[in-house]
């Protein structure tokens, strides 16, 4: 009987602590590609930056990272509102 007794305990212990612990709602599949968007504008804006201001480079091999730039950016893009 004791043993029952102690068994039940635990278990309804154990269930509480169980129940006590909440997890973080997880995000949506809209609110992370909203994330994924933000990011990739953040990521696409700092690399323009970086090869607009390189101080070595030619105004063609600008041009030309510019263009591959863009049309990656434009890929990924599309890509994530396929997605939505």
């Amino acid at each position: 009987m004791k043993k029952l007794f102690v068994s039940t305990l635990l278990l309804i212990g154990l269930s509480m602590n169980v129940s006590a612990q909440k997890l973080p709602p997880h995000p949506s599949k809209s609110e992370l590609i909203d994330f994924k968007m933000r990011e990739l504008d953040k990521r696409y804006n700092t690399e323009k930056k970086l090869i607009l201001n390189h101080p070595l480079a030619t105004k063609q091999m600008k041009r030309d990272q510019l263009k591959a730039l863009n049309d990656k950016y434009r890929s990924q893009k599309k890509m994530l509102q396929k997605m939505k």
